[in-house]
């Protein structure tokens, strides 16, 4: 079973796990919870700046660094890297303690906090060989729009929420508002009543 990256290099997919035979992806509600998640955080990550150069820049300067291309960690607590960056955040993962904190919810503060004390990989430090036969290829998630459409087309009447930040898929009441909470009933309401106008 081939493996693939999906919009970002360092996750990997099983192609038939995420792909059906047609070469689209599969219903989210086909793939596992994992799958399921890291696909849907994967369209929040798109177009993200890499965590070294924001570091690097700051918020009034972010528009000077580099777009992420590769992702390492786990949702949530993922690093997001340009290929500049990428053998700052391998040497500290393979020699300066980075590779104990996997799974742990500080993985992605600790990297940072490295980085930003000035620690960098010494000159000429091995990356990894990443093999590419056609990186424009690298297949993108669905964003945000269509993700929420496929996930809905299968349930009537009742409509799913997807939290682009933590992956959760929950259930919408038809009568949540758009601030999420479902409005007071109409028992008490006297609809016969005037009210004052301006």
């Amino acid at each position: 079973m081939a493996k693939v990256s999906i919009g970002l290099r360092g996750w990997r997919f099983d192609e038939e796990e995420v792909f059906d035979e047609d070469g689209e992806f599969r219903p989210l509600d086909e793939v596992s919870e994992d799958i399921r998640k890291r696909l849907i955080r994967l369209t929040y990550l798109q177009e993200k700046p890499c965590d070294a150069c924001y570091l690097t820049y700051g918020e009034e300067e972010k528009r000077r660094a580099n777009q992420a291309a590769i992702v390492y960690g786990e949702p949530m607590e993922e690093v997001l890297l340009c290929a500049d960056h990428e053998a700052d955040f391998l040497y500290w993962f393979r020699e300066a303690g980075g590779k104990e904190l996997v799974g742990s919810e500080r993985f992605r503060d600790e990297f940072h906090e490295w980085f930003a004390a000035g620690n960098r990989a010494p000159e000429g430090y091995g990356g990894l060989e990443h093999v590419d036969t056609d990186p424009s290829t690298l297949p993108t998630p669905p964003d945000p729009a269509e993700l929420n459409r496929r996930l809905n087309e299968s349930y009537e009447g009742e409509r799913k929420r997807i939290d682009l930040r933590t992956g959760e898929i929950t259930t919408v009441e038809e009568a949540e508002d758009a601030d999420g909470e479902a409005p007071p009933p109409l028992d008490d309401v006297d609809l016969g009543r005037e009210y004052p106008t301006k």
